[in-house]
């Protein structure tokens, strides 16, 4: 399609007259601070408590609340956002107990709600943000955000500001939205302005609304700004990119999955009529993954006629629209979306959206991938392009090789605590390369993509090589190795990485859990909470779950393997009251462990072993604890409270969680482990 363009300055004048708009406080409306003393979030919310920003300390506010937190997965299962918003924050707990009731962001009158750093991390579900918006509130304070929740935000036309901010709009001053949007770049203050996602998209096709002329000069670029760049629509041949440049773009691909695709289906309803069409169906695709065993969590089974509405409408958008279809069949899914895009579809150079934070798993294949939101994925399908703000990247030079007993999963883990924590990654593309990354399988390579998510980055992106070229070969052999190679891309020479260079000796890297935290105590349970093995101490466990797109990948299952065999060679079993589960990634992957004898030889040590899908990773299937006395170490990306099962979930790598399984505590694989 054709978008139309106009110099930069007209384009900006478009905007004054919005952007002049003020924006007050609405007299009887309240603020709502998310503490880390939870017993003063619950004095606002019931007891009619009043707070004011000048008399917060930041540092007491309530950091890395993630959108398990905001919108549980039973909450989703709602995909209505009026529905949705009645339990808001349904995830956050004290002591076992919701701090939000049903309706209780509703019914406090909020209109305002404020936190700490880092806010909406997790998952991209979109829930997240429809849930405030829905309940009232209109603008959203924060120290940092998220950059998946950040978008969502934006496409539903959310004003997110700063404390400073705050306390101006409590001394009764009024703000001109320019204040909430001179940060962001001149489409994105338009999106704003407009309301949202959909009413920009329409005003844009139908020319109201006219983009700037791109005039960044031609420099040196990142892999992920070579591929934008490469897809970029309206604008001159050959154009560069930088970073915060706003472009529209097309895609290679995208794909939804039963969680979201209702709502996908509802939206372009809503919008453009029940006859609405794509008009490139092909590109895209639906799976049926997540919710296979929500039967199994006790806590889903009364949301089940949820969950086979959300199936239903899937099947519906499916047979309505002509895309591509992975639903499972007799209860089997063809394997969890990001394992199987990597496998069939997504390919070398690539740019690809999809609705799930884990999208960026296909940088792995030195493609582009991320996730989005329902609004962003419709606004995408049915218009053919999408809106992208070009990410600042950072850049990891890999060097040595891993030490046994050591994966990618705690190279990821060892980022997490020191880069992500730092916020070096936050809304980043984060770029793998060095020597070092030819050691990494692709597999491998895909866990630390799989990731960045956790780092609260944009995407993950590895630089190719002859190993992945031959594993593409091998997934997809009608490729052509020769133009893969002409499709690859490296980042230039002199690029410039906003985020720094960080060198990772691969060989000083050393077994490593994420804890779980205590946040009762206002410490929340997150993947950056790195540990070494070595350091703390004895911890028993209840449970071994190796599985998720993240650890149920064909490496993964070697890897679990090569512990199995070490312990059947000595006769041992799973140790006495632990379960340790299995789940495959796909059905490839099972194939794999099947010819392998892998699948015989976990059924004869003692492994619960499940078929490919979602699962525990998102408290549905086994595997997921039942208490809050139990601990699990899994090999799963998120160790957010509630996420796997009321219990401790300490997260490590799939050698790690083979080897707790046998010995009955957190413990790090080594060669004579057994003996």
């Amino acid at each position: 399609m054709v978008i139309p363009t106009c110099p930069l300055p007209e384009t900006i004048a478009m905007g004054v007259a919005g952007l002049q708009r003020q924006i007050a406080l609405t007299p009887g409306k309240r603020i709502l601070f998310l503490t880390k003393d939870l017993e003063l979030i619950r004095q606002q919310l019931y007891n009619g408590l009043n707070l004011q920003m000048k008399d917060i300390n930041p540092e007491d506010l309530l950091d890395d609340i993630n959108t398990d937190v905001m919108t549980p997965a039973w909450v989703c299962f709602d995909h209505d956002p009026a529905e949705i918003a009645k339990n808001a924050y349904a995830g956050l707990k004290h002591n076992g107990l919701r701090v939000f009731s049903e309706n209780a962001l509703i019914n406090g009158n909020f209109e305002v709600i404020v936190s700490g750093q880092r806010k909406g991390t997790g998952s991209s579900r979109e829930t997240a943000a429809q849930c405030e918006r829905w309940a009232g509130i209109r603008i959203v304070i924060a120290a940092s955000f998220a950059p998946i929740h950040e978008r969502n935000n934006i496409n539903l036309g959310q004003l997110m500001g700063d404390y400073k901010m705050l306390e101006r709009l409590q001394e009764g001053e009024s703000l001109p939205l320019a204040n909430f949007t001179d940060k962001y770049d001149v489409v994105t203050k338009i999106i704003i302005e407009k309301g949202g996602l959909f009413p920009f998209a329409k005003s844009l096709k139908n020319n109201e609304i006219q983009l700037p002329e791109m005039d960044t000069k031609e420099r040196p670029m990142t892999m992920a700004e070579k591929i934008i760049a490469r897809n970029l629509v309206g604008q001159k041949p050959n154009q560069c990119v930088k970073p915060d440049d706003p472009v529209i773009t097309q895609v290679q691909s995208g794909y939804s999955h039963e969680f979201t695709t209702a709502q996908v289906h509802t939206f372009l309803d809503q919008e453009y009529g029940e006859n609405y069409s794509l008009p490139n169906p092909s590109k895209f695709a639906v799976f049926e993954d997540h919710l296979l065993y929500a039967h199994h969590n006790p806590k889903f089974v009364p949301f089940m006629d949820k969950v086979q509405t959300l199936r239903d409408l899937q099947k519906t958008f499916q047979s309505h629209t002509g895309v591509r279809d992975y639903s499972a069949v007799d209860g089997v899914s063809p394997g969890i979306c990001h394992q199987v895009a990597r496998e069939e579809f997504i390919e070398i150079g690539d740019f690809v959206q999809a609705t799930d934070s884990h999208t960026c798993m296909g940088g792995a294949s030195n493609a582009l991938t991320w996730g989005v939101g329902a609004t962003e994925y419709s606004n995408l399908i049915s218009s053919g392009f999408t809106f992208v703000k070009v990410p600042e990247s950072i850049r990891f030079e890999l060097s040595g090789i891993l030490n046994p007993g050591c994966t990618a999963k705690d190279v990821i883990l060892y980022i997490l605590a020191d880069h992500a924590r730092k916020e070096l990654t936050l809304n980043r593309s984060m770029e793998f390369g060095g020597p070092g990354l030819a050691s990494l399988s692709v597999d491998e390579r895909a866990t630390l993509c799989n990731m960045a998510t956790e780092c609260s980055a944009r995407t993950g992106i590895c630089e190719p090589d002859e190993k992945l070229y031959e594993w593409m070969k091998r997934s997809m052999p009608h490729l052509d190795i020769k133009q893969m190679q002409q499709n690859a891309v490296n980042p230039d020479q002199g690029a410039v990485y906003t985020g720094g260079v960080h060198h990772i000796d691969l060989s000083k890297i050393e077994p490593m859990v994420a804890h779980p935290g205590n946040p009762d105590q206002g410490v929340p349970s997150d993947p950056t909470n790195g540990a070494l093995i070595s350091e703390i101490g004895e911890v028993k466990i209840d449970i071994a779950y190796g599985g998720s797109c993240t650890a149920g990948k064909e490496d993964d299952i070697e890897y679990y393997a090569l512990v199995c065999q070490a312990a059947d060679e000595l006769g041992i079993k799973v140790a006495e009251g632990v379960e340790f589960f299995i789940q495959y990634g796909s059905g490839l992957v099972k194939d794999l462990a099947v010819r392998k004898g892998w699948h015989e030889l976990f059924q004869r040590v003692g492994v619960k072993l499940i078929d490919p899908g979602c699962g525990a990773c998102i408290g549905a299937g086994p595997g997921v604890s039942i208490n809050s006395e139990q601990v699990t170490v899994s090999a799963i990306n998120r160790n957010f409270q509630g996420r796997s099962g009321p219990g401790k979930l300490y997260l490590a790598s799939p050698l790690t969680v083979a080897s707790s399984a046998f010995t009955g505590s957190i413990t790090s694989w080594a060669n004579n482990l057994f003996e």
